[in-house]
């Protein structure tokens, strides 16, 4: 056991069994003891690194909130601060105090002292505190923001001719176009702010006489510039040359792909071009791979749910569906199950429309329609490729769906996805596909239908009194509203004051039982499938979202927002 370990049982932080799991993920994904305990959920960062300043006899400073004069930020160059993730915090007696995230960073600590030529003094902060932090008292991006950017713009005298009217004349030297440096930096601080600010998507919509830019923040969307209407034709061409798509199409859909790095990661843009009355619409999916270096424990799944999931997962044959509309987190709950089964004994091939995150060690095959190579055909090969685990993207059709059948019967564990609202919904979608109903009553082993609701801020949490009218409609007795702890979010500057910050998944989870089968033969109905999985004590999702919010990790309202009450 490391010292830090030792520590951090002595001091309560996390229980012998939580540190094991933490140190076989830390030598297994290369990354440190503390990281993944963060990942794991068994203590946020902030009681971590309060432990390794006591252990280091470090002074912890918490960021939140605190502001840092001026005159002591000019003092390390934002370069400087941004490359290291350091931020000065205060001088005393000639000595500048250093906020930083690892204690045993020597070697940064030298370089601070020589390029900043004067005695530093090191504490401690959560490193994402210090990266907001760093934001908060350079500016968003270094050097300057989007905001001083379309200042720029809106202020300058230059005519700025939209592309998209041009006949192909000459252009004149006061002409912004898509390879201007100004159109350049904007588009780049576009995608930079997004990340910083942990939005999945950016959206560039023109209407008649403005152009809207929103974010997805945590699913939900946040209205951000509106640069001026007359950039809209260089916005656009700048973004399709980064997609490499065709810049004189703008009739037709398009579709790309941008390789770009901002905010220090390596990202990965899904593009989406749509002409619209007004012009062409502009949505890129911002894909992080952090985002799916999740395991299972980290979805959200309740305990009773997880150790189902866990031994479906470990079935030699079979299908596992998820289901759930888009953006609810299906692709992240089945890469984490891939994760878990991703060993050197077992070959795992995935089929998938389009790919979005690469996995190492496992077999990744894109859907090509224009050349016939769509899912029937990419699993009929694929057998021959004597995979263990099978990975389809999307049961949409029939032919796809019995070919996935085919393939659990003769003894491979498929997973897949299915848009219906609830996981009995998907044995009768499966039926209307035409697929038998025995032979869906016979291979299928579980259905996981799932949301997506946001986490009560860290930072702002606050204990919070549901009125006696959101009670009744949540359907909560006054016993269970006693013996819960119901939180809510003030405002911060963590959370961009919305009271949330990340999200959390909500389940329902149907293994297939007996009875369900039965009634799966039978060609039953919904609504009597639901009710005998009921019976078999599956939790709904609202149910699932209400024990969340009872125990202050959610609101009420959040639930109520993506799952509707049982009647």
């Amino acid at each position: 056991m490391s010292k830090l370990g030792d520590y951090l049982i002595k001091k309560g932080t996390v229980g012998p069994g939580q540190l094991q799991e933490a140190e076989t993920i830390s030598s297994s994904r290369n990354i440190q003891l503390q990281a993944a305990i963060v990942q794991l959920g068994y203590a946020t960062e902030e009681q971590v690194m309060r432990v390794l300043a006591e252990m280091h006899d470090y002074e912890f400073v918490d960021l939140n909130n605190v502001p840092i004069p001026p005159t002591i930020v000019e003092l390390v160059p934002e370069s400087v601060a941004r490359e290291n993730a350091v931020i000065p915090f205060s001088e005393e007696d000639g000595k500048l105090k250093i906020i930083v995230s690892d204690p045993d960073d020597f070697e940064t600590f030298d370089k601070l002292q020589f390029i900043l030529n004067r005695e530093i003094v090191i504490a401690l902060s959560a490193k994402e505190s210090i990266l907001e932090a760093i934001n908060r008292n350079y500016g968003q991006v270094e050097g300057e923001s989007a905001d001083s950017m379309l200042q720029e713009f809106t202020d300058t005298a230059i005519d700025f001719t939209e592309t998209e009217d041009d006949d192909g004349g000459g252009q004149d030297d006061g002409v912004v176009d898509e390879t201007s440096a100004p159109i350049v930096r904007l588009v780049q601080l576009m995608i930079t702010e997004a990340v910083q600010l942990r939005a999945s998507d950016i959206h560039v919509e023109p209407f008649e006489s403005r152009v809207r830019i929103r974010y997805r923040i945590d699913g939900v969307l946040v209205e951000r510039d509106s640069p001026p209407r007359r950039l809209l034709g260089a916005l656009l061409s700048r973004i399709k040359i980064l997609a490499s798509m065709d810049i004189a199409e703008r009739r037709r859909t398009q579709d790309g792909r941008i390789k770009i790095t901002a905010a220090g990661k390596e990202l990965d843009l899904r593009v989406s071009m749509l002409p619209t009355s007004h012009g062409q619409s502009c949505v890129m999916r911002i894909l992080d791979k952090d985002n799916i270096k999740v395991g299972v424990r980290q979805l959200g799944l309740s305990d009773g749910d997880f150790r189902k999931f866990r031994r479906l997962i470990r079935r030699p044959n079979g299908i596992l569906l998820v289901t759930g509309p888009t953006g609810s987190g299906k692709t992240t709950t089945l890469y984490a199950a891939l994760n878990e089964l991703n060993r050197p004994d077992r070959k795992i091939i995935t089929a998938e429309d389009p790919v979005e995150y690469y996995l190492a060690g496992i077999n990744q095959v894109e859907v090509r329609h224009t050349i016939g190579l769509d899912f029937a055909l990419i699993i009929r090969a694929m057998l021959r490729q004597a995979p263990n685990v099978i990975l389809v993207g999307e049961m949409r059709d029939h032919e796809t769906a019995s070919m996935g059948i085919q393939a659990s019967l003769t003894g491979h564990l498929v997973f897949s996805t299915l848009h219906t609202n609830d996981a009995p919904g998907a044995v009768t979608r499966m039926v209307d596909m035409g697929v038998p109903s025995y032979l869906v009553g016979g291979s299928v082993i579980g259905i996981l239908a799932q949301r997506l609701v946001r986490v009560i801020c860290s930072k702002c949490k606050q204990p919070h009194s549901p009125s006696q009218g959101q009670l009744e409609a949540a359907g909560i007795t006054p016993e269970q509203a006693a013996s819960a702890t119901f939180m809510t979010g003030a405002g911060c500057s963590h959370c961009g004051k919305s009271g949330y910050r990340g999200r959390l998944g909500i389940f329902e989870l149907m293994t297939m039982n007996s009875k369900v089968r039965e009634l799966s033969f039978a060609g039953a109905s919904t609504v009597e499938i639901r009710k005998a999985a009921i019976k078999n004590g599956m939790t709904t999702l609202y149910e699932d979202g209400i024990l969340k919010a009872t125990q202050g990790i959610t609101t009420l309202e959040e639930v109520f927002r993506v799952a509707k009450r049982d009647v």
